[in-house]
C-alpha cells in the first residue's frame, strides 16, 4: 500500500496515511481489523461511498472533495451500515472511530495529502 501525509496548511494532521490504491486494498480496507488503532488511516482515492460491513467496531468516515475540502464526515460509523455516494464527494479517509474529532477535522477546510488531492 502506497504512503502519504495528511496536512492541513502547513500542519500536520496525521504523519502516515495509508493509499488504498490496488483493489486488493480497496476491497479490505479497515475490515477485519480489532482493535483499529490511531495508526490505521486508509485513503481511498475515487471514493465517494463506503460500507462497513464485516466490520468488528466503529470508524469515522470523512469524505472530501477534488481539492480536499471536506465535504461530509461521519463520526463513530458502527459495523454493517451503507454509506450512499455523499455529494461533491471524490475521495474518502477511514480511520478508529471518534479520531476525527480528536483531530479537530471539520466540515468544510481543506485538507492536504500529495499526489491524491492538494
Amino acid at each position: 500500500m502506497d504512503k502519504g501525509h495528511l496536512k492541513r496548511k502547513d500542519q500536520s494532521v496525521i504523519s502516515e496515511v495509508k493509499i488504498a490504491s490496488s483493489f486488493w486494498d480497496r476491497f479490505v480496507g479497515l475490515m477485519g481489523k480489532k482493535p483499529v488503532s490511531d495508526s490505521d488511516v486508509i485513503l481511498f482515492p475515487h471514493c465517494n461511498s463506503v460500507h462497513t460491513f464485516f466490520m468488528r467496531e466503529s470508524i469515522d468516515v470523512v469524505f472530501v472533495s477534488a481539492n480536499g475540502s471536506v465535504v461530509k464526515i461521519f463520526n463513530s460509523l458502527k459495523p454493517w451500515r451503507l454509506l450512499w455516494p455523499q455529494k461533491k464527494a471524490v475521495h474518502c479517509i477511514e480511520m478508529a472511530g471518534d479520531r476525527s474529532k480528536l483531530l479537530g477535522i471539520i466540515e468544510g477546510e481543506t485538507l492536504v495529502c500529495k499526489g491524491v488531492f492538494e
